[in-house]
């Protein structure tokens, strides 16, 4: 019965017989089944040889484990291998011949093998039963001094996690429960990906979700605790399946300095025999197959330089640019991931010792404090630091350190020598890659973020685009405060968090201190007070839950602000948002604690920084001329409706183009004196502000001169005049003007002046429409005019519309509503309201034609309500 299975494929290349043979080696091991592990990795070898070197094509290999032992199977893609019609006796060839040894070796070493053939593929498959094994021990160590032992807590506890093939958690202990912080129904159906703080960069190297579908993997990552730390663990997965044959993976995890109760022991290093002189010492010192990510290969390194030295920690720096600073980039044994991306100088002293560019031990960091400051206040005490160098150019440091005192000698700094000068090649063709990669990735994200910033001139918008293109992908967290003007204080005007939980803690830390200084050097600056507030908020709060300050439980709020003190505690820095030579506000970008931000996603964020600011004060000065031409287009508009004596009086106005409330049409209804009411309905020749800009002359040049008691004809001459007196920028205007008086039999009196105005129409109780007044020139044209008034009564239940132009010239391809249309509406309006029937002649202005109406629009309706 089949209880495990593990598949690779490999390409036709010299290389992947190494690949091959590690991959076979690391899986066997894995299962536990080291007694065949030896035959199983020379028979794959002779067999993927056969395949990628003879045949050409590429490998399958797959290992199946079962109860006696294990089956490997491997199969090549040569497309002209013919099948055999007949059995025949099987020729294995000479031992000296190139071609068959493969399988000369499956009959000396397997306990059963076979070939097997398709149209397409050759499959060649060996068994290994295991031997029988005596009870008795299987591994064992040296006896160690009690000094020398690993250093756990009082009483170790291990994580028992359980998987789900979804990468749900599906079982969660108490040990789990007391070292993140989280009880079993707070996890268990969620990802554990959630959790979890993966520590090579997403998209270069393998994740969490894969290393959960392999047979089995054991190494470092961290878990995010309940409080908001992340967690340093060592861990060891193994892939098993329920007798149903649903796969899950058991994941063991213990805190990572106590990784020697989980660590499997290293294997013992190679006889010095011909074979082994010929591997190259790279692979001696990284393994095969060796990551090809950088992130990848330095974790990788630094566990080795540890295990190879007995150090209880290691770490990996690499130099920058100018080789003036040094990057750390891999830690492992150290109690946080707090040092990850931190910088410090090259020279840190005087002497070789002070110096990365040379070998240097120190037996005892407690005599010489600061020495090697990445490990202050981590408890190492001995280290032995060495050089990467490329030609001659420093490219990185490498170090191991141990809790006790004299651990390393020159011995030790000579072999880690070694070790360092084995892999600084590696490292350094890695880092140019990883480099190349982020400056492609740098363009394409500037790219994109230009395009989304040009596209709005709204303030508000431009802000959540700012804090949505740095979070996650810059930093944890963001704010941006913005400036007014030179003399106003910078305000918090956007918050932004990658967990949304934690917004709010983090605006209210935010509001609780003083913005920063808006200086306008360029470049991002470090801005300490944000993680101060929060590290002195949380030693308060956990004081008074302890009881030493306040009284207080461990509520909601206390949760809170430790979280948020996790959330703010490591790096934050500002970079000044600066246009058109002032400094309109600051971009501020935060990483959660003991973390620190990479020079390249500080120059980045540089980047978008100088965009944005652009962007941010376009939108401003957007707003600004926005909320100005409002303010004027809503002074040209009347204050509201009077109250006529009865007289129901309806207006809709609709001006053309997106932003404008005021265009070329207008309309006013006001109180002469008493008992007497104007109204007028007009139509400036064009749209826009010019057009706006003769509306509100023509307005309240018809309330001052009505007022002054001179008839309809004399205030349109008087009007026309003044339009004149404008000059270039004069236009014509088609004009309404009547004058109405309430009677007391419940009618009204109206005496009107048309000049060039689509006519007012009269609806009657019966249902018939005809003009109310006949067509007169229109203003601005000609200087002398001579106009006249007409005068009617409109009856209770009679209706008098005036609109614009816009109503009557409404288009669908050629047809046009005009004044004929608009009177058959009007005609089925008898007994509706004046704001029914304006509403009603709006709806059939806009079904006339499918797209929107492109000029003004105004409808003005009174009607004379019948008596009740």
């Amino acid at each position: 019965m089949i209880t495990a299975r593990a598949a690779a494929t490999f390409d036709p290349v010299a290389r992947s017989v190494a690949t091959a043979r590690a991959f076979v080696r690391d899986t066997l091991q894995g299962w536990g089944y080291t007694d065949v592990v030896d035959d199983a990795v020379v028979l794959t070898s002779e067999l993927v040889t056969n395949a990628v070197i003879h045949a050409g094509t590429a490998a399958d290999v797959l290992c199946l484990r079962t109860e006696d032992g294990v089956r490997v199977e491997i199969a090549d893609h040569y497309p002209e291998r013919e099948i055999p019609l007949q059995p025949a006796a099987l020729d294995l060839g000479s031992l000296d011949s190139e071609n068959g040894r493969g399988l000369l070796l499956c009959a000396a070493l397997a306990s059963r093998w076979g070939v097997e053939y398709s149209p397409t593929r050759k499959h060649v498959w060996f068994q290994l039963d295991l031997p029988d094994r005596p009870v008795g021990v299987r591994s064992a160590g040296p006896l160690l001094p009690v000094g020398l032992l690993p250093v756990t807590d009082e009483r170790v506890r291990v994580a028992v996690v359980q998987v789900d093939s979804e990468g749900g958690v599906a079982a969660w202990n108490d040990d789990a429960a007391y070292l993140f912080g989280y009880t079993a129904d707070q996890v268990i159906g969620k990802q554990l990906t959630d959790f979890t703080a993966w520590p090579q960069t997403p998209g270069t190297s393998t994740g969490i979700a894969d290393a959960l579908r392999l047979s089995r993997w054991e190494g470092s990552y961290g878990i995010r605790g309940a409080d908001g730390r992340t967690i340093p663990v060592y861990s060891s997965h193994l892939r098993v399946r329920d007798p149903q044959g649903e796969p899950s993976t058991v994941c063991l995890l213990v805190r990572d300095y106590e990784r020697a109760v989980l660590q499997t022991p290293v294997r013992a290093p190679v006889s010095d025999t011909a074979e082994s002189r010929k591997t190259d010492p790279f692979e001696v010192f990284i393994g095969s197959p060796a990551p090809d990510d950088l992130d990848g290969l330095l974790q990788r390194t630094v566990e080795r330089a540890r295990d190879m030295l007995d150090a209880d920690a290691a770490f990996l720096l690499l130099a920058t640019d100018d080789e003036t600073e040094l990057e750390v980039r891999a830690t492992t044994g150290l109690p946080s991931a707090r040092q990850r991306f931190a910088r410090v100088p090259v020279e840190a002293g005087t002497g070789r010792y002070g110096s990365a560019r040379m070998p240097a031990v120190h037996e005892d960091l407690d005599a010489v404090p600061g020495a090697v400051p990445l490990l202050g206040n981590t408890g190492m005490r001995s280290v032995v630091t060495v050089p990467l160098k490329v030609e001659g150019r420093l490219t990185g440091s490498l170090g191991v350190a141990a809790e006790a005192a004299g651990r390393y000698s020159n011995e030790e700094a000579l072999r880690l020598q070694f070790a360092a000068d084995r892999i600084a090649l590696a490292v350094e063709s890695a880092r140019l890659g990883e480099l190349e990669r982020l400056r492609r990735g740098s363009l394409s994200f500037l790219v994109e973020a230009s395009d989304l910033l040009a596209g709005t001139l709204d303030r508000d918008q431009t802000l959540a685009l700012m804090a949505q293109m740095t979070v996650p992908t810059l930093a944890t967290w963001c704010a941006v405060y913005t400036i007014a003007d030179p003399a106003s204080d910078p305000e918090l005007s956007y918050v932004l968090h990658e967990d949304e939980e934690r917004i709010d803690g983090l605006k209210s830390l935010l509001t609780r201190i003083s913005p920063p200084e808006p200086v306008r050097t360029p470049g991002a600056r470090v801005w300490a007070a944000p993680s101060e507030a929060a590290h002195e908020a949380a030693l308060r709060t956990s004081m008074r839950s302890i009881g030493i300050g306040d009284a207080g439980g461990l509520g909601s709020t206390t949760r809170t602000t430790l979280a948020t003190a996790a959330a703010v505690g490591g790096e934050t820095v500002v970079l000044p948002l600066v246009a058109r030579n002032r400094v309109i506000g600051m971009l501020t970008l935060g990483k959660p604690s003991d973390d620190h931000f990479r020079q390249e996603i500080l120059e980045l964020a540089e980047d978008l920084s100088r965009r944005a600011a652009l962007a941010l004060d376009n939108a401003r000065l957007y707003s600004e001329r926005t909320a100005i031409s409002q303010s004027l287009q809503r002074s040209l508009l009347p204050p509201g409706l009077p109250a006529v004596p009865n007289v129901e009086v309806d207006v809709i106005y609709r001006a053309a183009g997106e932003g404008n409330e005021v265009g070329g049409d207008f309309y006013d209804v006001f109180p002469i004196r008493d008992g007497a009411y104007g109204f007028a309905i007009g139509d400036v020749c064009g749209t826009g502000p010019e057009a706006a800009a003769v509306t509100g002359l023509a307005r309240h040049a018809l309330r001052l001169l009505a007022r002054e008691g001179f008839a309809g004809p004399a205030v349109l001459e008087r009007l026309n005049a003044a339009i004149l007196d404008e000059g270039a920028r004069s236009r014509f205007l088609t004009l309404l003007y009547g004058e109405l008086w309430p009677q007391e039999d419940g009618s009204a009196l109206l005496k009107v002046v048309c000049a060039g105005h689509p006519l007012p129409l009269r609806l009657r109780q019966d249902g018939s429409v005809e003009p109310a007044a006949d067509p007169q020139p229109l203003l601005g044209v000609m200087e002398d005019l001579e106009l006249y008034e007409q005068e009617f009564t409109l009856e209770p239940g009679d209706v008098l519309l005036c609109v614009t132009d816009g109503v009557t010239e409404r288009r669908e391809g050629t047809r046009m509503l005009g004044d004929d249309g608009l009177a058959d509406v009007l005609a089925h309006c008898t007994g509706l309201t004046a704001g029914a029937v304006a509403a009603r002649i709006l709806r059939a202005v806009e079904r006339f034609a499918a797209e929107p109406p492109s000029d003004d629009m105004a409808i003005l309706t009174m009607r004379v309500p019948e008596p009740q």
